[in-house]
């Protein structure tokens, strides 16, 4: 069962007098935004933005663009649940690129990426649970806190505004920027539960992602988070989706799996983030195959990662005879 919500008069009736977001939190819209946050990490929430591809950017002394081999290893070690040689190779390439803030964002994503493999979010029994996506990891704040990682994140913002301060548009500072912001509101919504916090930080990610889609819209991997959100909010009832859309928030199952679909195919660093939230979508759509297609592809190129082969063995058993 999915939290319950005030009626649509209540809802109605307060929306006339005050838009704000505490409006929306008071009335338990948190609980929804946090499944969407949930389902995005590594990147936030990302609005759709359009714009002509601009020049390469001049990054500066110590600065790498993004696509780096050593990162290409780290999130392999990452996806292997290998999280100690994945946290060598981001500090590697942070030693050889110190003012490269997407760097220090893949240190942070590694922190958080454990502790959600720890808390079991990457499976069925957490995913296909409305209770358990809805509430949030088992834990208090306090027992989940997670200094490491926030440390990290608040090291790849000030990193990434130092060069946007001289170059506003430089691409590899608004992807660090907004994978910061986006990644902070996935720890608030649903390690420590404070829906309010994330909010505020998934809407500036949003508009952080408007200007990295407007100097790059080819970054594919921003499909991970935009399609997470729409099928997460579309999977609600029409009258949850309606008091989210009060603030702005809008869903659509199909528009999210095509999105999924897309970052599964061309992504680079999310894509094997993009096929097993894919894979998890198709259990919760009744599409048994194609979700154990997806997972036989990331168990034959994650061998070592138990998560993958335990989730394909469930979906295969659920499958046999069809």
């Amino acid at each position: 069962m999915l939290p319950r919500f005030p009626s649509t008069s209540l809802v109605r009736s307060h929306a006339a007098r005050n838009l704000r977001p505490g409006v929306l939190l008071r009335f338990h819209a948190g609980r929804c935004i946090a499944a969407a946050l949930a389902l995005a990490l590594c990147c936030p929430v990302l609005a759709r933005a359009t714009g002509e591809r601009t020049r390469k950017a001049d990054y500066s002394a110590g600065a790498a663009p993004s696509g780096s081999p050593i990162l290409d290893r780290g999130f392999r070690y990452l996806y292997d649940l290998n999280f100690t040689e994945a946290r060598a190779e981001f500090l590697a390439f942070e030693r050889q690129h110190p003012a490269d803030p997407v760097g220090k964002a893949s240190e942070a994503a590694s922190y958080l990426y454990e502790e959600f493999d720890a808390k079991g979010i990457f499976t069925s029994q957490f995913f296909l649970n409305d209770a358990k996506l809805l509430e949030g990891a088992d834990g208090t704040a306090v027992q989940n806190r997670n200094t490491p990682f926030l440390r990290a994140d608040a090291e790849t913002r000030e990193l990434a505004r130092k060069i946007l301060k001289s170059q506003p548009r430089d691409p590899n500072a608004l992807l660090a920027l907004t994978l910061a912001d986006g990644m902070e509101s996935d720890y608030d919504a649903l390690i420590v539960k404070k829906h309010a916090a994330g909010l505020e930080l998934m809407r500036r990610a949003e508009r952080e992602a408007g200007a990295l889609l407007a100097v790059d819209p080819n970054q594919d991997d921003a499909y991970v988070a935009l399609g997470a959100s729409d099928y997460v909010i579309g999977c609600l009832p029409g009258y949850k989706r309606a008091v989210l859309w009060l603030g702005g928030i809008r869903g659509d199952r199909s528009r999210g799996m095509n999105e999924l679909q897309r970052a599964a195919d061309n992504g680079h660093y999310l894509r094997p983030f993009a096929r097993i939230l894919l894979a998890l979508a198709c259990e919760r759509e009744h599409q048994p195959k194609r979700a154990r297609e997806l997972l036989s592809q990331l168990t034959n190129e994650f061998p070592a990662n138990q998560c993958f082969a335990r989730e394909l063995a469930l979906v295969s058993a659920r499958t046999i005879g069809d």
